[in-house]
C-alpha cells in the first residue's frame, strides 16, 4: 500500500500561543521569538527552524529544512500572551529573570511590554513556595475553568487569530497520587464543581484547553494531562495534547550518554546527579512535595533505557541518586554534576564526570516553540489524543497505558522525523542497507 499522506489544512492567518507562566522560560522563549522575526538573532537549539530532514535514498542528496518540508507556522504569524500571579509585563519579568542582556531585552522592549498577563488560576496548595496579587477568583473551580475558556475565547477575537495553542510554562506543582477522581470525564467535572483537592490548577488550564479545542503540552513535572479523564477528553474534542516536563539540562544528557553506554553493554553500578539552580524553579523545587514531582521524571529515564530486567548483569543493581539543590547567586545558570560508575571488560571500573553549566531556560525556549508550532501542525493534520512522536522534548513522554515510554533521545528524533515522513507521504527511513542484496 502506497502512503499518498495526509490531509493537512493550510497554516493560514495568525496562531496564538498562549502561556499559562511568563517567567523566565516564557519571556526568553517570547524575546527569543521576537529577536529572530527581527533578525537580531538565529534560532539555535530549534528543530522546527534550523533542523533539516532526509528524503529517499542517501545517494539522492534530498534535506531540506523540516519548516519547508512540512507546513508549519510562521514565527511572523504568532501572536504571544499568557497567565502569570505576577503583574508584570513580558518585558519586566524577563529583567527579573535575568536571562538575557538587557541589550538584546531592549532590542524588543516595545514588543514585550504590550503583554500584559491575564489573571492566573493558582492555588498555593499546589506550589507552595509562590504567591502573587495576579489571580482569579470563583466558587469553584468549574468557574475558574470557565474564566479560562472566556480568556482564550477573548484572546483569540481580540488579535483574530485563526488557531491557538497552549503552552505550560509555569511552575512544578506538588506530586498528587492517583486519585479516582481523574477516572472519567464526569468524575472529574464533578470534581470541579465540588472543589476536589486532587484537582491542580494545571489540571484547570488542561481542562479548559481541551474543552475550546486547543492543543496543549504540558512542560513540568507534575500530573496534569496524564489521567484518564483528560486523555478520554482530548480524544472526544479531537484535540492533542503531548507532555511531560521539558527535556533539558542533566536529563538531557542523561538520555544521550545512557544509549550510547548500553549500544556497547557497558554497565553501569552507580549514576550520582546533583543540580544546583537559583531561578524560580529552583526555589519552586526546594519544597519536597515539589522536588518530588521532578525527581520522579529524572528518575524514570535510565530505568526504561538501560531495561535491567533484560539487562540485570549490566544495569540490575544500579545505584541512582538525585538531589536538586536550590542556591540563588547562580540564578538561571543551572550547574548539573554527574558521577556513572561504569564497568566494562571482565568487570573492570571505569568513571565518567560531567560538569554541565548550562542556562536552563536558554534550553527550554526552543523547545517550548517547537511544541507549539508542532502540536498545532498536528491539530491541523487531524491528530488528536497523545502526541508520542514529540517524546523527544520530554523527560517523561505521554503514552498510551498500553505501552512504556521511549526514553532513547536517539530513537525518540527517528519517530519524531518518520511521523513527518508520513504526514507527507514520504518513504519511512528505515537504514536498511538493501544494497547487499542487489
Amino acid at each position: 500500500m502506497i502512503n499518498k499522506g495526509v490531509k493537512i489544512k493550510e497554516a493560514k492567518g495568525k496562531l496564538g500561543v498562549l502561556l499559562p507562566g511568563l517567567g523566565a522560560v516564557g519571556t526568553t522563549l517570547i524575546a527569543g521569538v521576537e529577536l529572530v522575526r527581527n533578525r537580531f538573532a538565529k534560532p539555535f537549539g530549534s528543530l522546527t527552524q534550523i533542523g533539516t530532514i532526509r528524503l529517499g535514498k542517501r545517494t539522492d542528496n534530498n534535506v531540506p529544512l523540516i519548516k519547508d518540508f512540512v507546513p508549519l507556522a510562521s514565527l511572523d504569524d504568532i501572536v504571544f500572551g499568557g497567565w502569570d500571579i505576577y503583574e508584570d509585563n513580558a518585558y519586566e519579568s524577563a529583567v527579573t529573570a535575568g536571562v538575557l542582556t538587557q541589550d538584546d531585552l531592549n532590542k524588543v522592549k516595545s514588543q514585550l511590554e504590550a503583554i500584559v498577563p491575564l489573571k492566573a488560576v493558582f492555588d498555593k496548595k499546589y506550589v507552595k513556595n509562590l504567591d502573587g496579587p495576579n489571580k482569579k477568583q470563583g466558587k469553584t473551580k468549574m468557574d475558574l475553568a470557565e474564566q479560562l475558556m472566556d480568556d482564550i475565547a477573548r484572546f483569540k477575537n481580540e488579535n483574530q487569530l485563526d488557531r491557538i495553542v497552549i503552552v505550560w510554562c509555569g511552575s512544578t506543582e506538588i506530586y498528587l497520587e492517583h486519585d479516582p477522581i481523574w477516572d472519567t470525564i464526569e468524575s472529574f467535572e464533578k470534581g470541579l464543581k465540588e472543589n476536589h483537592d486532587a484537582i491542580s490548577s494545571s489540571m484547570i488550564y488542561a481542562y479548559a484547553a481541551i474543552r475550546s479545542g486547543v492543543p496543549y503540552a504540558n512542560g513540568a513535572p507534575h500530573m496534569c494531562l496524564d489521567i484518564p479523564a483528560l486523555i478520554a477528553l482530548s480524544k472526544q474534542k479531537k484535540t492533542p495534547i503531548s507532555g511531560k516536563d521539558f527535556k533539558t539540562g542533566q536529563t538531557l544528557m542523561k538520555t544521550i550518554l545512557a544509549p550510547g553506554l548500553k549500544s556497547r553493554m557497558l554497565g553501569v553500578k552507580g549514576w550520582f546527579s546533583t543540580n544546583i539552580l537559583g531561578n524560580r524553579d529552583g526555589l519552586v523545587l526546594d519544597e519536597p512535595l515539589s522536588f518530588r514531582s521532578k525527581e520522579v521524571t529524572k528518575a524514570s529515564s535510565l530505568d526504561y533505557i538501560f531495561q535491567p530486567d533484560k539487562y540485570p548483569d549490566l544495569y540490575g543493581n544500579l545505584y541512582h541518586k538525585i538531589r536538586i539543590n536550590y542556591y540563588p547567586p547562580i540564578g538561571d545558570n543551572k550547574e548539573a554534576w554527574d558521577n556513572i560508575d561504569i564497568f566494562g571488560w571482565l568487570g573492570y571500573p571505569m568513571q565518567i564526570k560531567v560538569n554541565f553549566l548550562c542556562r536552563d531556560s536558554i534550553l527550554a525556549a526552543p523547545v517550548a516553540l517547537d511544541l507549539a508550532l508542532f502540536m498545532d501542525l498536528a491539530q491541523r493534520a487531524g491528530m488528536h489524543g497523545i502526541q508520542e512522536w514529540l517524546s523527544f522534548y520530554f523527560k517523561s513522554p505521554m503514552v498510551a497505558p498500553s505501552l512504556y515510554p521511549e526514553h532513547d533521545i536517539f530513537i525518540q528524533l527517528m519517530k519524531l522525523k518518520n511521523t513527518l515522513r508520513y504526514l507527507m507521504g514520504e518513504d519511512l527511513i528505515t537504514h536498511l542497507g538493501l544494497e547487499y542484496y542487489d
